[in-house]
Parts: structure tokens; sequence; C-alpha cells
């Protein structure tokens, strides 16, 4: 069975910088990875208002922490919460019942979890808040009013319409499957 980590994306600064979420996010993806028992890690995120996409900074941070490149597969195609899980769930299907872990923050973590599940996903969602940088509270407070407007809006826009379509690229790695590396048990 394969056991995959999908880390949601947030915004790039300029100069391809990690913004303070994205950066926590992929700290906390690191932190599992290295705990071990991973075989897949999906950076799912696509391009936000400075370059390069969010999915492309998180694989460059995670092979400098050492995660194998062979076991990362970036999908650089979704810009929202639903298309993170559509791309990520479509790059999934080839593989049996695979266990995915969502890196995202806390305040996001029910809206992750209602949405990878109306894929189909049994999706655990593990907070980041509690890897570097901590985020302020300031910020926590104004994910958190953020989702409590979002979430009834979301659940409803979940069930009331058909899911989109994967993105077109991600079609030919979807059949074939990724090729998961097996991350070494510390």
């Amino acid at each position: 069975m394969t056991r995959a980590l999908i880390i949601l994306g947030a915004a790039v600064w300029p100069g391809g910088r990690p913004s303070p979420t994205l950066e926590r996010r992929v700290n906390k993806a690191i932190a599992l990875w290295r705990e071990g028992g991973f075989d897949l890690v999906i950076p799912s995120g696509g391009p936000s208002a400075h370059p390069p996409t969010e999915a492309e900074v998180m694989q460059h941070m995670l092979i400098g922490a050492g995660v194998p490149e062979s076991a990362i597969l970036p999908e650089p195609y979704s810009t929202t919460t639903l298309t993170n899980a559509v791309n990520s769930a479509a790059l999934l299907r080839p593989l049996t019942r695979p266990q995915v872990v969502v890196v995202t923050d806390g305040y996001h973590g029910l809206r992750s979890a209602l949405t990878f599940r109306r894929l189909g996903l049994a999706a655990r969602v593990v907070s980041a808040d509690d890897a570097p940088p901590t985020p302020r509270w300031q910020v926590r407070l104004k994910g958190q009013l953020r989702e409590c407007a979002a979430l009834p809006v979301y659940a409803l826009k979940l069930y009331a319409r058909a899911l989109p379509a994967p993105h077109p690229d991600l079609q030919g790695v979807a059949e074939r499957g990724p090729e998961p590396t097996r991350a070494p048990r510390a």
C-alpha cells in the first residue's frame, strides 16, 4: 500500500520565495517524511502572483531537504483547494487504496478534509501550525474567520454540482501512475 503526503499550496512571494505559510507546510511535510513510512510526496499548487508555481517552489525545498526527486510528483496546476484535491486524486488513481496525509494549516483542515473525502480519498489532515515559521496570532485569526465564512459556501459547491475534471496535462501521469519510493524509517 502506498503512503502519500499531499502538501497544499500557498502564496509564492517575489523572487520565487515561499511565503511563511508555504514554508511552514513544506517544513511539516519534510518532518513527516523524515519520520519515515511515506512513499510519495505530491506538492500541489499552481501559478500564483509570482513565478514559479507553488509546486515548483515546494519541490525545490523538498529536494534541498533530502527528499529524493524520484519520490516527488508535483501537481503544478491547481489554484484552489478543490482543484488541489481533484488533480491529486487523479495522480493517485492508479494506486490501490493509497493512504493519504494532507498537510495544510489548522484553520484550513476541515475544508480540506471535506474536499478530499468528496473525491473518495479518506485523507488524514495534518496541521502545519507547529512547524516553523510559527504563524502570528493575527494570521491564524484571519484564516479562521475566512474559513468560517467560506466553509458553508464551499460545502454547497462540493455537493450541489459536478466536480471539475483534472487538468488535461495530468492525464498521462495519472494513467501510468507514480513510481513511489519508500522513505527510510528513522
